[in-house]
């Protein structure tokens, strides 16, 4: 998933309380959908970080001799300078791009 398309601020933003309970009627229910995706987004980046900079690791255990490598570098900005889970997770609930179901509020069919 390429995070940096999205529409997410990458600050704190104000949101109504209404427009986050229109689609369950619940403002609870709401946050704890916004914070399960957000939990999902950020084992994807930190996956994602953690590939990026297995490529970096060296395996010597000499504490003398430290590089700093320059492509590392680049790739920690990058993420630090995305926009955090909750932010992209409450983006994505706003814009209904999150697929959630309640099984509790589903019809029981009974043979």
């Amino acid at each position: 998933m390429d995070f940096k398309r999205t529409k997410a601020p990458t600050n704190t933003v104000t949101r109504n309380i209404l427009d986050l309970c229109e689609e369950t009627g619940n403002i609870y229910e709401s946050v704890s959908i916004i914070s399960k995706r957000a939990n999902q987004i950020s084992v994807e980046i930190k996956q994602e970080l953690n590939k990026k900079l297995a490529e970096f690791a060296s395996y010597n255990d000499s504490l003398e001799e430290v590089f700093e490598n320059r492509e590392q570098i680049e790739i920690s900005r990058y993420y630090e300078k995305l926009p955090k889970p909750t932010l992209l997770a409450t983006q994505e609930f706003i814009e209904g791009n999150i697929y959630f179901r309640d099984p509790s509020k589903e019809e029981v069919e009974r043979i």
